[in-house]
């Protein structure tokens, strides 16, 4: 019989490539992993990994049983979603992990909704990158995550794990209030020599910001690599550049700050693990967060980060 925590060390193999990587992941040491592969493979009575020096790949049988694992979890997942709806009413700990714009601007409205629903629910924030979040679910380190992606920077496929959309946000371009461009000019394109304040080299941001300046035919100098948004607008009320903001990111708006709508916009979304989307806490909580992102009037709103 093959043993399901097993298949989940095959399956994380298959994903990450490395045994190394899979122990990182799992909280595990590699030994441990190289052991528990082993004695997968005795279990299945074929090869299921081959060994080039320190290398490791997946036979062909390997790879076979390894979407039959993905699949086998999947099932584990949506069991295990039947079982909690047979009960009456919700308790117990959610995890929830969110990145930071989110985590202040939609958690506290779906949070105080879910205590006054369902107060035996233990929901627990943890703020995530997002590259962290694929590794955070699978292992069962975070039960349902927030994650974001713009027009310009789809976001990766997440072997695993399903999405639903939340919300779309609009993108403003973020300057010293000055005369508009002239109509149908873009935006973008009449600050191409203005300076630059954008996300941290490698987030998602910062990825999105030279991406639309790329799209607006220019190549941005930037001036500052910023995170947190609070910041960034306050850098742009002190002449240091200009910024793209998403709309929940609009905090403590200084008065001399003027957002102009760029073509760009954010895609909001929750992730669980497949199959764990029915199961009531997170569909509980995907409803309360749906409900906390209706769309609000425009404002000066209050803080976030990227």
């Amino acid at each position: 019989m093959l043993d399901i925590r097993r298949l989940r060390l095959l399956r994380e193999l298959a994903l990450r490539g490395t045994i190394a990587a899979v122990a990182e992941a799992l909280a595990f040491s590699p030994s441990a992993v190289s052991q528990q592969l082993a004695v997968l493979e005795r279990e299945a009575g074929v090869p299921l990994l081959e060994r080039t020096g320190r290398r490791v790949t997946l036979t062909p049988a390997g790879e076979g049983l390894a979407r039959h694992a993905e699949a086998l979890l999947e099932r584990l997942e949506r069991a295990s979603a039947e079982l909690a709806a047979t009960r009456e009413g919700l308790a117990g700990p959610l995890l929830i992990g969110a990145f930071p714009t989110a985590a202040r601007a939609l958690l506290p409205a779906a949070l105080t909704t879910l205590a006054r629903v369902w107060p035996d629910l233990e929901p627990t924030v943890e703020e995530v990158d997002a590259a962290d979040v694929p590794e955070a679910l699978r292992a069962g380190d975070l039960d349902v995550v927030l994650v974001h992606e713009y027009d310009l920077v789809p976001g990766d496929p997440l072997p695993g794990l399903e999405t639903e959309a939340v919300m779309e946000e609009q993108v403003y371009l973020a300057e010293l209030d000055r005369t508009p461009p002239p109509p149908g000019r873009d935006p973008l394109l009449a600050r191409r020599d203005a300076s630059w304040i954008m996300g941290k080299r490698g987030t998602l941001c910062h990825s999105m910001a030279v991406r639309a300046c790329e799209a607006a035919g220019f190549r941005p100098r930037v001036r500052h690599f910023v995170d947190e948004y609070p910041t960034v607008l306050a850098l742009v009320a002190a002449g240091q550049g200009v910024a793209l903001v998403p709309r929940l990111g609009v905090i403590d708006l200084p008065e001399e700050v003027r957002l102009t709508p760029v073509p760009l916009r954010r895609r909001i979304s929750v992730a669980y693990r497949s199959g764990g989307g029915r199961h009531p806490a997170v569909a509980a909580f995907t409803t309360a967060l749906k409900r906390a992102a209706r769309p609000q009037p425009p404002e000066r709103p209050g803080p976030a980060r990227s």
